[in-house]
């Protein structure tokens, strides 16, 4: 789908797109793709991703654009819905070797995180050991739940929610 950079984890996911687990593919369109954050401590901690290779905002098409907040809100809902999380953090740096492709974190906050944990400091939870980590199959559990939701969301207008697709058959 579009174009892909070489190095680029998100353009190497994309390429697998049919064989992924429901984990990298929690909800798709035309332009974007969800994904559970796979070195997250935290659950339901998602990644918006652009189907194409980009590297900065600047470079989305009106259409990407267009749609990239409305995904946000779809999965803030649909994460309060799953997680129980009170609010939801938003937060896109595309910095780190072989991540330069612009992704958004869409991370949950529970009612009550630790001092340590709220804010820019629930990056904590991210790029954590192994044995710390949501388990895989535990992230695929939550990719069907928050598929479910984003599916049967009421409380998104209809013109403005985006059109999510879930694995296919």
């Amino acid at each position: 789908m579009g174009s892909s950079a070489i190095g680029c984890h998100s353009c190497e996911q994309e390429a697998l797109f049919a064989e992924l687990p429901a984990r990298e593919r929690v909800a798709f369109d035309a332009h974007w793709r969800v994904a559970h954050a796979f070195d997250s401590a935290l659950e339901g901690w998602l990644v918006l991703v652009p189907r194409r290779h980009v590297e900065s905002i600047a470079e989305l098409t009106e259409a990407e654009a267009l749609t990239l907040g409305t995904w946000q809100v779809a999965l803030a809902r649909a994460l309060r819905e799953v997680t129980g999380c009170t609010k939801t953090y938003v937060a896109q740096f595309a910095e780190r070797e072989g991540f330069a492709h612009v992704h958004f974190h869409i991370v949950p906050r529970p009612p009550d995180p630790a001092a340590e944990l709220r804010g820019p400091r629930a990056f904590a939870m991210l790029g954590r050991p192994e044995g710390e980590r949501v388990a895989a199959e535990r992230m695929d559990v939550l990719a069907d739940a928050l598929r479910t939701a984003l599916s049967t969301a009421s409380s998104t207008p209809a013109p403005s929610r985006p059109t999510i697709s879930g694995r296919p058959a």
